[in-house]
């Protein structure tokens, strides 16, 4: 399928950016350009502004049945198109076709539970203290909300915000990533083919920090919500702050893995092999730091060594490519400078920690062991396909060095005691913790992190709690 350039959408209608301006996009694997995006100014962001409050001020008042309709429609018809889509989404961010489609499946079950979600926003009525007075309780959208989101998942981080604030009876502005624009766009079409009312979505594109700084203080925009790194969150939600505006952060990552000594290694090393080398490593919950009890240490890494190592990695619109490039020259640069730093630091490379070919953004599957706890790769994000390792002789220490970091999205362990699973579940310092299986996350499920990785969730009731005010109505009868 030929790659389409993409518009921002505003007002119910396709167009291009008021000055004119484009920004080129490239297909990861080849390093060509193969379209491009409209790039937002002020007048473009002041027309989305004035669209979306008004409409908001016509979905509010649609009946949460008719919305529930509209927004199944827009389901149903991401599962008609999940192919076409896959096959944009990997020409713009790199990932396999079969990973591509399944993001934007994916979608459509996000989407339909939001749907049915929102037909079970709640208020209540409380007994009153005088039978003459009435108390309720109502939840009311919050209004316009603005969403961030970033280029490793472009459908699926978009669909979580929207989902959750349509389904809550909120207008959304979408801030798409200008590196792969066309999928995200591909997911509006499919709402506004829906039958969504004009102005409810509008999609913009351009320079992230002059967008973010406009909308995020502007009056029309109620709640902020962003997926990305830690630093741009941090600042974000200090704006946001300053005018009292709701928000949800689901920021960095460095996921720990505790495989204790009584696991199962070859469950352990089927789901986090997966799980590290899907996307070429760039997702948020993706398994990073890998502590290892010693008396498994070695088998485990021969045999995740022996995984990476068998990947076929290549193009995503390959038949049987299982990794695709990285997304960007960016993602190559810092491979390269963790390894370097791991390698002085007295890491072992077991297999890759190099760039693969001269064309295009790939880098090999690696896995490196004996790991120190200097290192960079186990202290920052690596936000790629490289697995580290170090081994531990005593759960509460390993546990101890999960929690050493700032970060706490999501964590992985395995264990074949009650006894383990019980004590970990209960240490382990993350929002999302996975104990002998992958990562599992549905609509119905919190997504979300602790500490520095954020606060809020993108799923599950409340993620749409999130979108909704609550306020208190006191009725006297006269």
């Amino acid at each position: 399928m030929s790659y389409p350039s993409t518009q921002l959408f505003i007002d119910g209608q396709w167009r291009d950016a008021a000055d004119g301006k484009s920004l080129a996009v490239f297909n990861p694997a080849t390093g060509q350009e193969i379209g491009r995006v409209a790039h937002a100014g002020k007048a473009d962001m002041d027309a989305a502004l004035a669209s979306a409050q008004k409409g908001f001020e016509t979905w509010r008042d649609i009946p949460a049945a008719e919305r529930a309709k509209t927004i199944r429609r827009a389901a149903a018809l991401m599962r008609e198109r999940a192919a076409d889509i896959g096959a944009i989404l990997t020409q713009e961010q790199g990932k396999p076709l079969v990973e591509a489609r399944g993001e934007a499946i994916a979608a459509a079950d996000i989407i339909e539970w939001f749907a049915d979600e929102g037909m079970r926003v709640y208020g209540r009525i409380l007994p009153s203290r005088n039978l003459a007075i009435r108390q309720l309780v109502v939840k009311d959208p919050v209004g316009v909300v603005a969403a961030f989101t970033p280029w490793n998942f472009p459908i699926n981080q978009v669909v979580r915000k929207l989902g959750a604030a349509l389904a809550a009876g909120c207008a959304v502005i979408v801030k798409a990533p200008e590196e792969t624009p066309a999928s995200p766009a591909a997911l509006i079409k499919a709402f506004v083919d829906a039958g969504i009312p004009t102005g409810v979505i509008n999609l913009l594109y351009g320079n992230p920090a002059e967008i973010s700084s406009y909308l995020i203080p502007h009056p029309i925009v109620r709640k902020v919500t962003f997926t990305g790194s830690t630093p741009v969150g941090k600042q974000l939600a200090a704006m946001a702050g300053q005018h009292m505006k709701r928000v949800t952060m689901e920021l960095g990552g460095h996921a720990p893995v505790i495989v204790c000594d009584d696991a199962d290694i070859a469950l352990a090393v089927k789901c986090t092999a997966g799980a590290k080398f899907r996307n070429a490593g760039q997702v948020c919950i993706s398994p990073t730091r890998f502590l290892v009890h010693e008396s498994v240490r070695a088998d485990f890494v021969a045999a995740l060594t022996q995984h990476a190592q068998g990947l076929k990695v290549g193009d995503g619109l390959t038949e049987g490519t299982q990794m695709g490039p990285l997304a960007n020259p960016r993602r190559i640069t810092a491979m390269a400078e963790f390894m370097e730093d791991a390698v002085q630091s007295g890491a072992r490379v077991m297999t890759g920690g190099e760039r693969i070919g001269g064309s295009g953004n790939f880098f090999a599957p690696t896995v490196l062991d004996e790991v120190p706890l200097t290192a960079r790769i186990f202290n920052d994000e690596p936000f790629g396909p490289v697995a580290a390792v170090r081994g531990f002789t005593d759960l509460n220490e390993a546990i101890k060095e999960a929690n050493r970091l700032a970060f706490g999205l999501a964590g992985y362990a395995f264990t074949s005691s009650l006894k383990n699973a019980h004590l970990l579940s209960q240490r382990v310092e993350v929002g999302m913790l996975w104990v002998n299986q992958p990562a599992t996350p549905s609509a119905e499920l919190p997504f979300g992190g602790i500490k520095d990785s954020g606060y809020g969730s993108e799923g599950g009731p409340e993620a749409l709690e999130a979108c909704l005010n609550t306020r208190a109505i006191s009725i006297t009868n006269v």
